[in-house]
């Protein structure tokens, strides 16, 4: 299976102390240069960094169409735009992706799209996770990601667990 990843699935899933479900679920990951460069932005060493910088699993590609990555960055920003090119030019089976424009659009160009509770819940249904709220918890807590109230109810009703 390839996958491409986006940076906010990365830095959340980091940010829980969750990154290695990436490897259990799917062996390998692939992102842009311009996700890695988002990980190091403003000189800082954003949750995800160490993680993907010590991994062997996850590896860095230079995208190759930069006139598609040009084009993108009119609605998206680098890493967004560099993860949908890079996932068109490998025809991967799964683009890891948060951002709704960037979702959209990815969609829109027929890729299959899943972000950080997507990958939670295939964690979940894979037995590799025992529950999944404390970690939605976790990400609303720790990551500081906006998870609406719906969403949070949804994602527990399709793991199949009562909200606590």
């Amino acid at each position: 299976m390839i996958v491409v990843s986006n940076t906010s699935p990365l830095t959340n899933l980091a940010a829980i102390g969750q990154f290695n479900l990436l490897r259990h679920l799917y062996g390998q990951v692939h992102i842009p240069e311009g996700v890695w460069a988002e990980l190091n932005a403003e000189g800082r060493r954003w949750p995800g960094r160490d993680e993907v910088a010590a991994v062997g699993w996850v590896h860095r590609h230079t995208v190759g169409n930069q006139t598609l990555v040009m084009a993108l960055q009119q609605d998206l920003d680098r890493g967004e735009a560099e993860t949908i090119a890079l996932a068109l030019e490998m025809a991967a089976d799964l683009t890891l992706m948060d951002e709704r424009e960037g979702r959209h659009k990815a969609q829109r160009m027929g890729l299959n799209v899943a972000g950080t509770i997507g990958v939670l819940l295939d964690a979940k249904e894979r037995g590799l996770l025992e529950s999944m709220q404390p970690h939605l918890d976790g990400l609303r807590q720790t990551a500081g990601f906006f998870i609406s109230e719906a969403l949070y109810t949804h994602a527990l009703e399709i793991a199949g667990e009562p909200r606590r």
